[in-house]
């Protein structure tokens, strides 16, 4: 490594990088952010955002190993709600995933929740998230045992609509087929050109799901009146009508064009959040100004005013609760399967059978040479940099532009 030389960041974001974030609204919020009504989750959440990469993080000094400059950068949250820490974990996904393809048709099948249950996902989240999955899975193998197939399905849950309103629903990725009791493959269709009538997914969806639903709410509302809480628990009887006055929306799109698409197509959606900093196009003491798509006309781009207060109330209904899983697999997807029976599925596919790529270091490379690496050479908390990186900062003239 050649000698040492420093480089002071320049304060402006390089042009790849958004002007406006998610953490600059709650730093001009402030205080107020506790008079928000948020639970202490969502709070802790919020407060982390707030801090990702900044110097309350800490942060480590790194050495190009070609050119010798020494840079700060400083810790990520590592919030998977945080716009600013998804994208090596999106990377590892999809890499993971890649290992796992087979040679048949995939859908995109997306099952939605009517606008009646916001009210019980704002107070109950675990609860109705978890019915959604388990309801979704539920549909996709009963069709399945009719053909007498053991089906298999990615599942991603976004509760979030363009405007950051409330709109939980569930992104899956179901292969055309499944796999028969001597464990070989059949598609549902001989050309793979089409998974099940959606309509019939929608009746079977709504049915079993509402049959929990009303299960999940007799049981919150005989612990609320053992617990002398009153009849505060929403009941199944409150809001039946309105789950069955409307037929409940389940969309499948046409299979991908390759195995490969799927995989690609699947990441853009599992590590997404409710709203990206690239999306906000400006922040003034009062308001925040985001841009949106309105599918009811036909997806044209509009722009959105908020106010702080709530601008960060509708991001935070996208908090999940602690140690929720927003992405699942089932059926021959899931992890017992995979480890038992996927390299066979996949050799009698005429597959090769791919080893799980091994997790790369990260490895970021040198904004002064561009071809260098950078290695941490330091480390140091929230009270800064060491004495001696000051020091040899102060004695280094600021580069030129």
């Amino acid at each position: 490594m050649r000698g040492f030389k420093t480089i002071k960041k320049q304060p402006t974001q390089p042009q790849s990088q958004p002007q406006y974030e998610v953490a600059d609204v709650l730093n001009k919020l402030g205080s107020k952010l506790e008079d928000l009504g948020l639970n202490s989750w969502q709070l802790r959440t919020l407060f982390a955002l707030k801090k990702c990469r900044t110097s309350a993080l800490g942060g480590h000094i790194d050495a190009c190993d070609e050119c010798g400059v020494l840079s700060i950068s400083y810790n990520s949250c590592r919030n998977r709600h945080c716009p600013k820490c998804q994208g090596r974990n999106r990377e590892d996904w999809i890499q993971t995933r890649e290992t796992e393809l087979l040679p048949v048709p995939y859908f995109h099948v997306v099952f939605t929740l009517p606008e009646v249950l916001n009210k019980t996902a704002l107070h109950e989240p675990k609860m109705l998230y978890d019915i959604l999955f388990e309801s979704a899975w539920e549909t996709l193998q009963t069709f399945g045992k009719n053909k007498n197939l053991q089906m298999g399905m990615i599942a991603v849950l976004h509760t979030w609509g363009q405007n950051l309103s409330l709109h939980p629903h569930l992104h899956c990725i179901v292969p055309g087929g499944g796999v028969d009791e001597n464990g070989a493959w059949k598609n549902i269709k001989n050309d793979g050109k089409f998974l099940f009538p959606v309509k019939a997914l929608s009746k079977v969806f709504r049915a079993k799901f509402c049959e929990k639903l009303k299960y999940q709410l007799s049981l919150k509302l005989n612990e609320n009146q053992s617990e002398n809480h009153g009849n505060e628990a929403e009941t199944y009887e409150k809001i039946r009508q309105s789950l069955w006055e409307k037929p409940w929306v389940v969309y499948a799109k046409k299979p991908f064009g390759s195995p490969k698409s799927v995989v690609e197509y699947l990441g853009r959606y599992t590590h997404k959040i409710a709203i990206s900093n690239g999306r906000i196009r400006g922040i003034d003491d009062k308001t925040v100004t985001f841009d949106y798509k309105d599918y009811r006309q036909k997806g044209i781009k509009k722009q959105m005013v908020l106010s702080h207060a709530e601008f960060i109330r509708r991001f935070a209904m996208h908090i999940l609760p602690k140690r929720f899983v927003k992405i699942r697999h089932y059926g021959f997807l899931s992890s017992t399967w995979k480890r038992k029976k996927l390299k066979t599925l996949q050799q009698n596919l005429g597959v090769q059978p791919k080893e799980k790529p091994l997790p790369k270091p990260f490895q970021p490379k040198c904004s002064c040479c561009k071809t260098g690496n950078l290695v941490t050479i330091a480390m140091f908390d929230l009270r800064g940099p060491p004495q001696w990186f000051l020091e040899m900062s102060q004695s280094q003239p600021t580069p030129k532009k």
